[in-house]
């Protein structure tokens, strides 16, 4: 595995994201409750930017007649048509069977790195 130092750890703030590219892949790195999460900017669907989608969060599993919100912050959205994806894992909200990929990310000396597999 080869680990790409890309960003400051100042560069994103709490919140937000950077989106990079490494090996002819564009990546978007997050920083959620100060943990970094890096995904692939390309929607299963087809092929939308998903770092152009709103960040946001869900409703929960709850009561009938009651609605709990949560994961704010965790949940992005396609900008073409509206799938949802949780940014720390990848899996989708609606279906096991589709989920964006993720990549593992090392943080060290002030930089963020992501960790791209060897072909």
């Amino acid at each position: 595995m080869t680990v790409h130092y890309v960003l400051d750890t100042g560069a994103v703030p709490d919140g937000g994201h950077a989106v990079v590219t490494l090996e002819g892949k564009s990546i978007g790195i997050y920083l959620i409750n100060d943990t970094y999460y890096a995904i692939n900017n390309y929607c299963p669907h087809q092929g939308a930017p998903m770092c152009a989608g709103l960040v946001s969060g869900t409703t929960l599993p709850s009561s009938v007649y009651e609605y709990e919100y949560g994961m704010n912050g965790e949940i992005l959205r396609c900008p073409w048509h509206g799938w949802e994806f949780d940014i720390r894992t990848g899996k989708s909200l609606f279906s096991e069977k589709i989920w964006l990929k993720t990549y593992q990310v090392h943080v060290q000396d002030g930089k963020v790195g992501v960790e791209m597999e060897r072909k």
